[in-house]
Formats: C-alpha cells, structure tokens, sequence
C-alpha cells in the first residue's frame, strides 16, 4: 500500500505544475494525506480529487478551509493508527509536541509546519513530515515523503523531490 504525505504547499491558486504532480505521483497513491498550509481553497480543492485524501488544518490556510478540516485529525488506515496535526510553535519542538500530543498507541504520526523533512522515531512514536511541497526551509528541494506499508504493517519512507 503506497500513501502519499504532503505539507505547507504555500499556494496562492492551483497552479498548472500540481495539476501535473497529482497526476504523476498522487493520484496512483492508496492514500494522500496533507498536514495542512495548502494557504487557498483552490489548492485545497485539486487534492480532494483523490478518493483516499485526508488534510489537517495548517495555520496559514484560508479562512474558508476552517470550515472544512479539523486542526486534528486520526485515521486508521489497514490497521495502521495514524495521527495527522499540522504543527505548532517553535519549529525545533514541533515534533517533539506532534508525538507526545498522539502517544505511543499510534503507529505513524504525519505532522507538517516546519517545511523540514523528518522521518525519525520521537517519544516511542514513528513520525514523518514530509517538508514543503513549494517552499524548503533545509537544504532539500521541494518534494513529499512517500510510505510503503508492507503486508505486515512495516512502514517505509522515501522523499521524493520534486521540481515546481
């Protein structure tokens, strides 16, 4: 099972590029989850085409998109317990707060905001943030994390760069 984990998209409007990205890497995905800052209601609206897509709240994003996601979100997606939470504070806690906030009965914790790519196990709990779709704060291009989850349950993470 493939699932697709994007964050802080930063658009103003749905660009010709992602309709292009959604069609090469996120529309084949099982899963496509967002962690929020997709900042418009049009961004927003190209990722609700996939039948398997779940966003969080991030908060850079428009007024509108308050109305349609929650600032938290769980899943439990082929037996895998997954939390989904933007992000908030100071960036070099925000995992630390995104793990401890799901606890170690979940098994993957997608958290977005601080535009820096993560995949590490914090407080017990396996966490993955994908960085920025648009705009990198660490020396990666933009890209997304995509998982692999075996029949067994292991999960695999492999950042794809991408090219806007």
């Amino acid at each position: 099972m493939k699932i697709a984990v994007v964050s802080d998209t930063h658009l103003h409007h749905a660009e010709p590029w992602l309709d292009k990205l959604f069609d090469k890497y996120f529309a084949s995905a099982d899963y496509l989850l967002h962690c929020g800052d997709f900042t418009s209601f049009s961004v927003w609206q190209t990722f609700c085409q996939h039948p398997g897509f779940h966003a969080v709240l991030g908060n850079c994003d428009d007024w509108q998109l308050s109305n349609q996601l929650k600032p938290v979100e769980t899943l439990k997606i082929k037996g895998i317990k997954i939390g989904m939470v933007h992000g908030w504070g100071n960036r070099s806690g925000v995992a630390q707060r995104a793990a401890e906030h799901f606890g170690v009965d979940f098994d993957l914790v997608c958290y977005g905001h601080t535009h820096i790519r993560n995949w590490d196990i914090v407080s017990g709990v396996q966490v993955v943030n994908p960085g920025s779709l648009y705009n990198p704060r660490d020396n990666n291009p933009p890209g997304f994390a995509s998982l692999t989850i075996s029949a067994e349950g292991d999960i695999d993470c492999q950042f794809i760069d991408i090219i806007p």
